[in-house]
């Protein structure tokens, strides 16, 4: 059974009503987004307990967040943690999904986007609804994210965004059709030589000359610790790093 509560150096994420738990996906995310210079507002979309939107505070100074989540459970945990937080002023969290949230913007208003999406499109349906939710793209297609960020992001935004390896690539061909441009892109391994285990994206609306290409590896080999590389990244939020 997962703990009700995940401590890290600046905030306690608790975790008791929602159904995803703080995993390593968005610690990944929220880590390796790129908001040096962010001083607009910053939307999180699917935020779970608010995990990403409170690793996005911690790393900007008076930059304005909201978070949204479908789920109402998991929506008013997020806001818990995020009132709890030393950021409580600036993070807004609100229960309603994406496809609602963007028809009612009338205007492009968001520096950066980041979502860690259901992604499991062609799985088995788990009897959990609140985990059905979180992890299925049935309830939020690959075309439908894209359209809310496309709606969302202002012209020199970034939107980033985390997936299986398959997952990745099928979104990027996504994205591009409707004018959002892959141009960072991180290939994730849990131990060097095994294959890709997730991929970290980077968009813009201006398409690149090149994509900027890199590759983490998490633990090092025979999974005898974590490698420097993820320390390096992750260490302004682990307790142990």
């Amino acid at each position: 059974m997962s703990n009700s509560y995940f401590r890290f150096r600046e905030f306690v994420v608790h975790q008791r009503r929602t159904a995803m738990k703080v995993g390593t996906d968005g610690v990944l995310l929220g880590a390796w987004a790129s908001l040096t210079g962010c001083e607009g507002r910053i939307l999180d979309v699917g935020t779970g307990t608010g995990l990403i939107a409170l690793m996005a505070a911690q790393r900007t100074t008076g930059t304005l967040i909201d978070a949204i989540e479908i789920d109402p459970a998991a929506a008013e945990q997020a806001r818990q943690n995020a009132e709890d937080s030393p950021w409580a002023d600036r993070i807004s969290i609100e229960a309603v999904s994406l496809q609602e949230f963007s028809e009612r913007a009338d205007r492009p208003q968001y520096d950066h986007i980041l979502s860690n999406p259901p992604y499991f499109v062609d799985s088995l349906r788990s009897p959990d609804a609140g985990r059905e939710a979180a992890r299925h793209a049935g309830w939020l297609t690959y075309d439908e994210l894209v359209a809310g960020v496309v709606r969302l992001l202002t012209p020199d935004g970034r939107f980033s965004v985390i997936f299986p390896y398959e997952e990745s690539a099928i979104f990027v061909v996504r994205a591009a059709i409707e004018g959002l441009y892959c141009v960072r892109r991180t290939h994730v391994h849990t131990t060097p030589g095994r294959p890709v285990k997730r991929v970290l994206l980077n968009f813009s609306r201006t398409r690149p000359v090149s994509v900027e290409e890199e590759t983490l590896v998490i633990e090092n080999v025979d999974r005898n610790g974590y490698s420097d590389a993820y320390r390096q990244l992750t260490r302004d939020f682990y307790l142990y790093f």
